[in-house]
């Protein structure tokens, strides 16, 4: 049964959460805030779910808490930053500020993330500047782990490696948050941890049979890429290449075998204006809204949808009649306020 809260009490909480953990101000803010974002567009295993892992991560001194990223590289329109196992979310949240302020001198902007902590979820990252006119793309790898075989393989070898594409439109800009695997990791330990089989086979085990049961996650199973068993090869090609474009760009990654839990990351900020301009940007991307909108579809079946505008309604929607949270995700925020001996968000 779900439980719901105002929005901005949710955000306060988990803000004083993580300094009451040892976090400052503002990474605590940044972080929190990316937080609920993702669940309020309805990432659930990406939202407050990971509050009580990111509290763990830094009182055992796996994400960092003093400093700012370490500048490698800063070429013109390109930068590389060594973001130190300090907050993914907020060393992205910056990264993010930073492309874009190089694609307004350039046209575009790139700053790539290396030895960063766990970034969350992409799609939190899209809509500010997408309503700004940038266009936007964020990759994200975790050499430290694997959980994707190679197609035509069994061992696995690559993460979910998301995809996430911010494009401004009207009314609303176009998100896509995508990984290059059927489903996520995160996804197959909450199924786990329930019980139940994935809603469709989407795994291989061991022996490179496919299945439903999360539990192979565990005996050397995998998660199989976009495109499944048939035509597998184009997430993996996808995969490879966010693998090349975070950790190869970044000069660190697999080959250096780490082992703690984060990210390797790309931001790639594009404006318009230095283009074809901004207006006819968005007349063309306008005209595909719309006309993606008014295709034809099947007797009885939903009217066609834009990616991310079940998400942004999601979002409206918790932001005037607050956002619900199951019971799993309730245990932990009480759990952590009894912890650092906080109110915890009351119910609405």
């Amino acid at each position: 049964m779900s439980t719901v809260y105002e929005v901005e009490a949710l955000r306060k909480f988990a803000r004083d959460v993580l300094v009451k953990a040892g976090l400052p101000a503002e990474p605590g803010e940044v972080v929190a805030k990316g937080l609920v974002e993702a669940d309020l567009y309805g990432h659930t295993t990406h939202g407050l779910a990971l509050l009580p892992d990111y509290v763990e991560e830094i009182e055992n001194g796996a994400m960092v808490k003093d400093g700012r990223p370490r500048i490698i590289s800063d070429f013109g329109a390109v930068a590389l930053w060594d973001a130190g196992r300090l907050p993914g979310i907020w060393t992205t949240e910056l990264a993010v500020a930073e492309a874009g302020k190089r694609a307004r001198s350039f046209g575009i902007g790139a700053v790539v993330l290396r030895r960063s902590h766990h970034i969350a979820c992409l799609a939190a990252f899209l809509e500010a500047p997408a309503r700004d006119g940038l266009a936007l793309i964020i990759l994200s790898s975790d050499p430290s782990d694997s959980h994707v075989a190679p197609f035509g393989g069994v061992t696995p070898v690559m993460t979910p490696n998301p995809i996430a594409v911010g494009i401004p439109a009207d009314p609303d800009p176009i998100l896509i948050d995508v990984s290059t695997s059927i489903t996520t990791a995160a996804m197959c330990a909450r199924m786990r941890k329930a019980g139940t089989p994935l809603p469709g086979k989407w795994l291989l085990d061991g022996n490179g049979q496919v299945t439903d049961d999360p539990n192979v996650m565990k005996g050397g199973g995998s998660i199989l890429p976009i495109g499944g068993v048939d035509h597998g090869h184009k997430g993996y090609g996808l995969s490879l290449m966010v693998e090349a474009l975070t950790q190869g760009l970044g000069g660190f990654g697999r080959a250096d075998a780490p082992k703690e839990w984060g990210a390797s990351v790309l931001v790639l900020a594009f404006a318009p204006e230095a283009f074809g301009g901004r207006e006819a940007f968005l007349r063309q991307t306008d005209w595909l809204v719309q006309v993606c909108a008014k295709s034809a579809v099947p007797a009885g079946k939903p009217d066609v949808r834009l990616p991310g505008q079940a998400a942004l309604k999601r979002k409206a929607e918790a932001q005037a009649h607050g956002l619900a949270l199951d019971s799993g995700r309730r245990e932990g925020l009480m759990g952590l306020a009894k912890r650092f001996a906080l109110a915890p968000p009351a119910p609405i």
